[in-house]
């Protein structure tokens, strides 16, 4: 290993993406902020803008998925198993770390998380540009 010259950002590790345990939403939460668990230390991470050294896999439509799973993720057709990531919003522009979950279906959903943190709509369809690690 060459100890001369740091690699390459492109040849670097990307940091791991955010770790997050949030509270599971309680049993009778009804607004987005009972949804929404995560802490501001946990958004963030998220928000962090440290790239991943992986191109874009693609771009998808992602709608709200199950409010009551805790996080920062995206399911989507994308990736065949579970990885670190980001996506970005084509409509606000903002960029939020996730953990990218492989699906069959044909479109995606995303964490209440993580749609917060990209100021999305929660009924809406989005268009997102995914990024791998």
């Amino acid at each position: 290993m060459n100890n001369i010259l740091p690699s390459p950002p492109h040849l670097q590790r990307a940091p791991a993406g955010p770790t997050v345990n949030p509270d599971v939403p309680p049993a009778d939460a009804t607004t987005v902020d009972e949804f929404d668990t995560a802490s501001e230390g946990d958004k963030v991470a998220a928000l962090a803008s440290t790239p991943t050294p992986a191109g874009a896999l693609g771009t998808t439509v992602a709608n709200l998925g199950d409010p009551t799973v805790p996080g920062f993720w995206v399911e989507t057709p994308l990736v065949s198993s579970e990885v670190n990531g980001r996506v970005q919003s084509k409509t606000t522009g903002r960029t939020v770390k996730v953990t990218l979950k492989p699906t069959t279906t044909g479109g995606s959903r995303i964490s209440i998380s993580a749609l917060q943190l990209l100021d999305l709509d929660l009924s809406g369809l989005h268009e997102l540009v995914v990024f791998g690690s």
